[in-house]
């Protein structure tokens, strides 16, 4: 049965959409760059900083009630990334908590040990083990296909080795939107004895996440991905951050999984905002838990609320992308970079005009109100080195999100038609 999603709903809780720019209503396919933000969210920050803002540990009221916000925020987050409290760690961002962990790991590489990275990841999931490097570390990068934007399996299997201490793979493409199989990856790179560590950036706004599922050691997401503030989040599994000397002041040293992972005071009020993004996620799955229900068996409460929000969110971009990717493949002189159909990708579709550079094509567009992305978007190796679409500035960027229309696809096709015929 189709899915009946109300997007005049979760639209009415974005006060972004309501912009308009020449006279045109503004269109937001800029969100794997970063979502626009539910007014609730907005609402929660606010509300810890007038009424609860403190530093934690304290015997005082506003300190009790950060370290309530605080813990209350490990929960929620437990819950979207199907984990447990105790294994969810805050930091200022994805790369930030990346150049943490690869720093942390670095205190038990030795020379020799090798390192794998991905042609695909975006340079945050690739520079912070580059620079294991430094300590002696040998890094090894996964190929991919040129044709059909995924990565090499084979490749991998012929990279991996007794001596690979670490495997760092992205689930989901920020470039062409290609999906990987990750499980498979994790579950070979431990018979090895290696560490895991999966970039879910691009992944996290668009499918459900169930970390115990593919079994991984780490996982970092950012939360403005998912219509939440500028924070990062990472997985750390308990029985691996357990036994890493993290990289911390000495006044922490005794500090507990998952402290022992985080640096300095957290940023109280962007953990209240995240957490009530994901709340917002779980408050628009509970109309359409009775539309999955096999795919939601075994899970309750809040999770399961948010595994309907997530899976409603994908059925309905997915619907949009498919129009988006068809209408553009049907102008001349336009080549779109998506995987082939019968492999997994989000909703983002990418594109290039020929003899045209990508950054022209995006201000003609962003002059009609439609914003997105152009350029490499720090997925530098598969854009400028594999593809090599640096001098043509790149690809045209479009990212779908739950507060989009089929409207504003169809708008945005034509848009392109008009600047392909200029």
């Amino acid at each position: 049965m189709k899915l009946n999603f109300d997007n005049d709903a979760v639209r009415a809780q974005f006060p972004a959409v309501d912009r308009k720019i020449n006279g045109n209503p503004c269109i937001y396919l800029d969100g794997p760059g970063g979502t626009q933000v539910p007014q609730r969210v907005v609402d929660k920050i606010s509300e810890y900083l007038l009424h609860h803002n403190a530093n934690a540990h304290g015997c005082y009221v506003t300190s009790l009630e950060t370290e309530a916000i605080m813990e209350n925020g490990r929960e929620v987050l437990a819950d979207f990334l199907g984990c447990e409290k105790d294994e969810v760690a805050f930091g200022e961002s994805t790369t930030g908590n990346n150049i943490k962990l690869a720093f942390a790991l670095a205190r038990d590489l030795k020379p020799g040990d090798e390192v794998i990275i991905t042609d695909i990841d975006h340079e945050g999931n690739r520079s912070p083990w580059k620079l294991l490097a430094d300590f002696g570390a040998i890094i090894k990068s996964v190929k991919v296909d040129k044709e059909t934007f995924t990565l090499s399996f084979d490749d991998y299997k012929e990279k991996l080795s007794s001596k690979t201490k670490v495997v760092a793979i992205n689930w989901a493409s920020n470039a062409t939107g290609t999906i990987t199989d990750v499980k498979k990856y994790i579950d070979l790179a431990h018979e090895v004895g290696a560490i895991t560590i999966v970039d879910a950036v691009h992944y996290a706004p668009h499918k459900p996440m169930d970390v115990k599922a593919i079994g991984t050691d780490f996982l970092v997401c950012s939360a403005y991905k998912f219509f939440g503030p500028h924070l990062g989040v990472i997985y750390t599994k308990k029985e691996t951050i357990s036994g890493i000397r993290t990289v911390r002041v000495d006044a922490y040293d005794n500090a507990e999984p998952p402290e022992k992972f985080e640096t300095g005071t957290p940023n109280f009020e962007l953990i209240s905002g995240t957490s009530e993004a994901v709340e917002f996620i779980a408050d628009i799955g509970k109309k359409y838990v009775d539309h999955y229900k096999e795919e939601l068996k075994g899970l309750k409460g809040r999770r399961k609320n948010i595994v309907s929000g997530m899976l409603a969110f994908d059925e309905y971009e997915e619907e949009m992308s498919l129009v988006l990717k068809n209408g553009l493949l049907e102008i001349p002189g336009v080549t779109v970079y998506c995987p082939p159909s019968n492999e997994p990708k989000t909703s983002t579709v990418s594109f290039t005009v020929k003899d045209k550079n990508a950054h022209d094509v995006a201000i003609y567009l962003a002059n009609k109100g439609i914003f997105m992305w152009d350029g490499d978007f720090y997925a530098i190796e598969i854009i400028n080195n594999v593809l090599k679409l640096e001098e043509q500035g790149g690809f045209v960027r479009l990212g779908l999100a739950p507060y989009n229309t089929m409207e504003e696809i169809i708008r945005t096709i034509e848009a392109v038609k008009e600047y392909c015929k200029l």
